[in-house]
């Protein structure tokens, strides 16, 4: 079975087209700057490259029929024809508490989709529009959808209500939601079969740590709380996000500081974060690039906050989980950044996590344990595959084996 994987953001879509017998990536790339005058076209299959080639991609409809027209190619396409396309699996964000699994699109979960774009503006319209051009494109070919809420549909009322008057989740569906849930649930269940145990007798939180962060506490293989919140802006401190505030901060800008509401969500969305802390920039290579080789006293302080606030989620879901069994670390920054790992691990023995340092810094590619022989814990850094996830939920809903 092979499956094309999309991820439609507003004025792109990234792609894999998988084969599944393999699992290997045929081919992938990405449409960027899609609807601008100018718009940038990506393509790489076995032995070839195709790096951002200057197109004219009006709509998302135009940017997929590229990607068909691509993988078609006589030279250097990986199908004769559209009919090898067996299933289009997509990444969706929000479907608010309608889905606590992934999906076959069909009307309803379409439907679902737009009632839940005032939960998720800026990514439901953009998800649709990829999901609204396959049904142009290949009509006969069936689509299913993971969304990054579903997984954490397992959290009880005590982890995702927020203490405000009850009217607000009633009414207004006001809720932690949580969001990479692909990605956490893809590596939960990787660290359990690496270590041959069955994810149901374990306790393992999960640190998904990119420009965009979040952690889970996963208990018997589902998720019973996740640090981002009724948006992504909630909890750890992130490459522009703030993460977790006093709620009042943005009140005393507006009030006392004659911040309108735009620019506060600005702040806390685009300019805070590792960006605001540092001065330097939101790439935590550049960060770290200051720690060794410049001892910048910002980048130092930022990157000491940047852990602090990993390592008391650490702490508080361990509680909650009543004990740890695993910590998984994950995400560009999570699986790159060694001296990241060591200051979240450091004096942390209490909860029986014991790092080894020199295993903590080697540069190797798939799973890696990084956990002591007496570590109680066992520590591991396990490569995210969100696409490779879509692939096989979408192939488990076709009932292709």
């Amino acid at each position: 079975m092979q499956i094309l994987v999309l991820n439609s953001g507003s004025s792109s879509v990234k792609y894999q087209f998988i084969n599944m017998e393999t699992t290997k990536v045929l081919a992938e790339g990405i449409a960027e700057r899609i609807g601008e005058s100018v718009s940038l076209f990506t393509y790489k299959s076995d032995g070839y490259t195709k790096k951002k080639a200057e197109v004219k991609l009006s709509d998302h409809e135009n940017a997929i029929a590229m990607i068909i027209e691509h993988l078609l190619d006589k030279e250097h396409g990986v199908i004769k024809s559209k009919s090898e396309i067996n299933a289009v699996g997509h990444r969706l964000v929000h479907a608010g508490e309608h889905y606590s699994g992934s999906v076959k699109i069909d009307d309803d979960v379409i439907r679902v989709m737009e009632e839940c774009s005032m939960l998720a503006p800026l990514h439901n319209p953009a998800n649709l529009k990829g999901v609204e051009a396959m049904l142009h494109l290949l009509p006969k070919i069936p689509q299913c959808g993971v969304f990054d809420t579903a997984f954490h549909q397992t959290m009880p009322p005590k982890a995702y209500l927020y203490a405000l008057p009850l009217e607000f989740y009633t009414d207004y569906q006001i809720r932690r939601y949580g969001f990479h849930g692909t990605s956490h649930k893809f590596v939960s269940q990787l660290a359990a079969d690496h270590l041959n145990k069955d994810i149901k007798d374990l306790k393992i939180i999960t640190c998904h740590i990119g420009n965009g962060a979040s952690m889970t506490a996963i208990k018997g293989g589902e998720s019973i709380d996740t640090s981002m919140g009724f948006t992504p802006l909630e909890g750890l401190v992130m490459g522009t996000r703030c993460g977790d505030i006093d709620p009042a901060i943005p009140l005393y800008l507006m009030r006392h500081k004659d911040f309108s509401l735009d620019e506060v969500n600005t702040i806390m969305n685009k300019k805070s974060g590792m960006l605001g802390l540092s001065a330097i920039s939101n790439d935590m290579r550049e960060i770290e690039q200051e720690i060794l080789e410049n001892k910048n006293k910002n980048a130092i302080q930022a990157h000491e906050v940047y852990a602090y606030r990993i390592k008391k989620y650490i702490g508080s879901y361990t509680a909650a989980l009543n004990g740890l069994d695993m910590l998984v670390f994950t995400g560009g920054v999570g699986e790159n950044m060694p001296i990241l790992r060591e200051l979240v691990c450091e004096d942390m023995d209490f909860f029986g996590i014991e790092l080894d340092s020199k295993t903590n810094d080697q540069f190797t590619s798939g799973i890696l344990e990084l956990h002591t022989e007496s570590s109680r814990v066992k520590i591991l850094k396990i490569p995210t595959n969100e696409e490779l996830m879509i692939a096989m939920e979408t192939m488990r809903l076709l009932n292709y084996k």
